[in-house]
Parts: structure tokens; sequence; C-alpha cells
């Protein structure tokens, strides 16, 4: 029997390189979409905000686990050739966008209704009000936020392991069924994690702590 030593520990920590690459394809497409849900959800356009509004109950109304299962498993049925990497990043795409889509749309609408009213006074339109006056104020406010939920996201690809994904805690599975030494290995697996999400975590403190400052002056 094998036993948990160097090679093992560097297979699971070569298998962060994977969580990381998945985490940055949900964050990147989940933000897209997520700014597009959101600016569906304050639009003036009653169909865009119903249409919003139930993309957002779903996919927060769900769990993650089943929506990969729904994406990977319901794909063939439909005809559709689907491996692990595709239906782990739509899944974590699609339900980042939600998330994403809520935090923003409150930092959205945290702006100021004078903002609003000003921009309406200069005749500008939905895309230039958007662009020119509310979003680059939103921007300051949901990036505390932001940061901290990337964290969920990179901690949300452990569960792409169900459906045979390898990242950091799919490669501790293997290594843990070839040693059957589940402490080292798993404790390795979370330290990984850690490592990677904890200077995030104090990234987003120090931003909302900044911020708290600013609008104490």
């Amino acid at each position: 029997m094998r036993t948990f030593g160097f090679p093992e520990f560097l297979f699971i920590l070569e298998a962060a390189k994977w969580t990381l690459a998945l985490s940055a394809i949900a964050f990147v497409g989940g933000a897209i979409l997520g700014l597009v849900i959101a600016l569906m959800r304050v639009s003036d356009n009653a169909v865009a905000r119903g249409v919003s509004r139930t993309f957002i109950q779903i996919f927060q109304g769900t769990p993650l686990l089943l929506q990969l299962f729904l994406i990977f498993f319901g794909a063939p049925v439909l005809g559709l050739d689907i491996n692990p990497w595709v239906a782990a990043g739509v899944a974590l795409v699609l339900n980042s966008a939600a998330f994403l889509a809520e935090i923003w749309r409150g930092c959205i609408e945290a702006i100021p209704r004078g903002q609003w009213e000003a921009a309406e006074a200069l005749n500008l339109g939905y895309v230039d009000r958007m662009r020119d006056v509310v979003l680059p104020q939103a921007f300051k406010i949901a990036l505390p936020p932001t940061v901290g939920y990337l964290v969920q996201i990179i901690k949300g690809t452990s569960l792409a392991a169900i459906i045979g994904f390898t990242e950091v805690t799919r490669a501790g599975q293997i290594i843990n069924n070839a040693t059957f030494q589940p402490l080292p290995v798993f404790t390795t697996v979370a330290a990984i994690y850690f490592v990677i999400c904890w200077p995030l975590s104090l990234l987003a403190a120090r931003m909302e702590r900044k911020r708290a400052r600013a609008l104490a002056r």
C-alpha cells in the first residue's frame, strides 16, 4: 500500500491549477452574465425584470451540486456530448451569475436617487446613464463584496469533484483511495484552499474597512 509522501503532495498541489482555472472561468463568465442580469433587474422593462428575477430565483434557490448533476447527466439525455470541464464551467458560471447579479443590483440601487435624477435631467439615455453616472459609482461599492464572493466561487469548485473533474478535492480523493490516509491527505487539501482563499478574504475585509472609513469622513 502506498503511503502519503512528497509525490502525492505534488499531485494534489498540481491539481490546484485546475481549481484556479475553473474559478477564473466561473468568475469571468459569471461577472459578464451577472452584469447583464443585474442591469435587467433595474431596467424599466417589466419583461426584463421578470426574466432576470426568475433566473436568480432558480439558481439561488437550488443547490450548486444539483445544478452540476442536471447539466452533466442531463445533457446526454438531450443528445449533447459534454465533459466534466464543460459541465462544471457552465454550472459555476450560471450559479455565480445569479449571486453576482444580486450583489451588483444592490450596489446599483445604493446610488443616491439624486444621481439618477441628475442624469435624467441631462437627458442621458439608459445606456449613457448607466455607463457614465451609475456604474462607476456602483463599482466602488461592489468591489469588496465581489472579492469576498470570489472566495465562495473557489470553494464551490470542490463540488466539481462529484462529476469527475480533477481539481484539488478530486485529487485528494484519488490519493486517499490509494493511500488510505485521509488525515494527511485532506489536511493538505484544506491547507491548499486556505492558502488560496485567505489572502482574498483579507483583501475583501481591507477594502470594506477602507470604504467604511471613507464614508465616515
